[in-house]
């Protein structure tokens, strides 16, 4: 099936009299008629549900969907996107690790990793999502066990060449885990170019309509995990399911079956049925949405790559931005409806000029079908140092505006009047 078929088609094949529309299992538990049927699922030997924090008919339906869209092996809904991003990092390393990130990526993120999972013994070292082969090298230690970055960085909008970090990566024995929220699988396909692991904020343009919170994983299958050599936790023996080894067990499978069987067993971290049921119904959309987010966000950028109220502008889309070249090559349908510009100013001025707005809202969200725009510093990354902040390419006048798939015109007419009262 091509990508638009399998938003609106995988994962829910109803049989003959069963609901056309993917139902949602808003239950706990499940029934079943021998004890013997219930151990075997407790011992990975049998496959199904016994219980929602595990899995769920509803959630298994999108999680195929998912796989489906990117190209994985499997794939597993978290209750948020930082769920995704801590089990992700989490199913690899403990205290004593170390992980290489990018620089850009979300300020929710680099607290996550650089205070929370810090503080869990695992250190982190932030580079350039423009660093160099060597650089990268240079970072690699014994006990790195994963690099992870953004494949289009939220605010900075910096796109990060994957085939070149996954190359360094698979050098090295070491899986790249990329975030791939703002483009989505429609926009940029992340194992196609090497990728291992991917994520998803699910909340962000894969729901759609701000709604329902969520997060993903998706496992490409394809890294070896037992020639690395750096991951005993899928080469020896599991005491917690009576020395089950996870390579041999689920072969291509085993990180995503141990991220569930292990993390998601013990954190809780699970998607709400009505929240998947939601996020499936945003899916059928996505092709549909990220065309117009697109196309809309082109004509954003543009116009306000001309006016002289604007000091700069960040969008991979403008032939003059220093992403254009790499966007060609890992966004050539679009690079998301995502455009960061810095008023000419002083953050007073960059406040002033989102009070104006009417038709964009002040919300701490972003990619959803409605237009929004958001202050950056003194928002969604005001915990950061002003260090921190710089290495994330955000400045005290920088203004992330999501573009929404309202009509265009409508979306130039209220920057117009805005601009006009600063």
């Amino acid at each position: 099936m091509k990508f638009e078929t399998k938003c609106v088609q995988a994962g829910w094949e109803p049989k003959n009299g069963e609901p056309r529309v993917m139902p949602i299992y808003q239950s706990t538990t499940f029934k079943f008629d021998s004890a013997q049927h219930v151990a075997d699922l407790f011992d990975l030997k049998a496959p199904g549900h016994f219980y929602t924090r595990l899995s769920n008919p509803t959630l298994d339906a999108v999680e195929q969907r998912i796989a489906a869209l990117e190209g994985g092996v499997g794939a597993m809904l978290t209750s948020a996107g930082q769920a995704a991003s801590m089990i992700a990092i989490l199913n690899l390393a403990h205290s004593g690790d170390h992980v290489i990130s990018a620089s850009t990526i979300y300020g929710g993120t680099v607290n996550l990793f650089g205070v929370t999972l810090q503080k869990l013994g695992i250190e982190f070292t932030w580079l350039s999502p423009d660093a160099t082969d060597e650089e990268i090298e240079t970072a690699i230690r014994p006990n790195t066990k994963a690099i992870f970055g953004e494949t289009l960085a939220n605010p900075a909008l910096a796109v990060l060449d994957l085939e070149r970090w996954a190359n360094v990566a698979h050098r090295n024995g070491l899986p790249l885990i990329i975030d791939n929220t703002f483009p989505t699988p429609y926009l940029c396909r992340p194992f196609e170019f090497g990728v291992d692991v991917v994520i998803h904020a699910t909340t962000k343009y894969m729901d759609g309509h701000a709604m329902s919170l969520g997060g993903c994983i998706v496992d490409s299958g394809n890294f070896d995990w037992a020639a690395s050599g750096r991951f005993p936790e899928f080469t020896n023996p599991d005491p917690s399911y009576h020395g089950l080894v996870y390579t041999e067990a689920f072969g291509k499978a085993a990180y995503i079956v141990k991220a569930r069987a292990q993390l998601m067993r013990d954190m809780g971290a699970q998607a709400a049925p009505l929240n998947a049921f939601l996020l499936g119904v945003g899916i059928e959309t996505l092709p549909l949405r990220m065309e117009r987010h697109s196309a809309n966000a082109q004509v954003v950028a543009e116009w306000l790559a001309n006016n002289p109220k604007v000091e700069w502008v960040r969008y991979p889309g403008l032939k003059g931005d220093a992403y254009h070249e790499l966007a060609k090559k890992y966004l050539p349908k679009g690079s998301a409806g995502v455009v960061t510009f810095g008023v000419k100013g002083t953050r007073k001025d960059a406040q002033r000029l989102m009070d104006a707005m009417k038709l964009a809202a002040i919300v701490v969200h972003v990619a959803d079908a409605r237009t929004c725009v958001l202050h950056p510093a003194s928002m969604t990354h005001r915990q950061l140092t002003d260090e921190q902040l710089v290495a994330a390419g955000i400045s005290p006048t920088t203004i992330r505006y999501s573009v929404g798939i309202e009509h265009i015109d409508d979306i130039i007419a209220d920057l117009e009047q805005a601009f006009a009262q600063i």
